[in-house]
């Protein structure tokens, strides 16, 4: 019993703290230099409007090779001279109360660092959250941390 209650209040936090996140397929925040990857963008709706759109920044150094097909979800891309992935753009809707995941294979750079994800949340009214750490108390980017 005491275990049930240690998992609800475990899942009940994850909750509460739920923001656009970046995370390695597993859950990490932390991943080896050179590495191939499959990250996943979590993206919940924190109001009574629907998401509309998320802009992921794609950290310098990381090389995005494919997506999952995410159903319901169009996906532009931004890419640099060199032929690199620097933003993706996802255009669909999430509805109050639910979350949507995107997945992505992506190669790490090869030193070790901290990746900074920066991801902005457009709702069905136009406005747009900015998880990108100019916010970092109620709106912090997700950090992953490259050994």
């Amino acid at each position: 019993m005491q275990k049930i209650f240690m998992l609800s209040a475990a899942l009940l936090l994850s909750f509460a703290a739920a923001h656009a996140t970046v995370r390695t397929e597993t859950g990490l925040s932390e991943s080896a230099a050179g590495k191939s990857e499959t990250y996943r963008l979590n993206v919940p709706v924190e109001k009574d409007l629907a998401t509309t759109q998320i802009r992921l920044v794609v950290p310098a150094g990381v090389g995005i090779s494919r997506f999952q097909v995410t159903p319901g979800f169009t996906r532009t891309l931004t890419k640099n001279a060199d032929g690199l992935v620097t933003e993706v753009v996802w255009t669909g809707t999430i509805a109050p109360m639910e979350y949507a995941r995107f997945f992505f294979q992506a190669k790490n750079p090869g030193a070790a660092g901290e990746l900074v994800w920066k991801v902005y949340q457009t709702y069905a009214d136009g406005s747009v959250v900015a998880w990108d750490d100019t916010q970092p108390d109620t709106a912090p980017a997700s950090h992953t941390t490259v050994k």
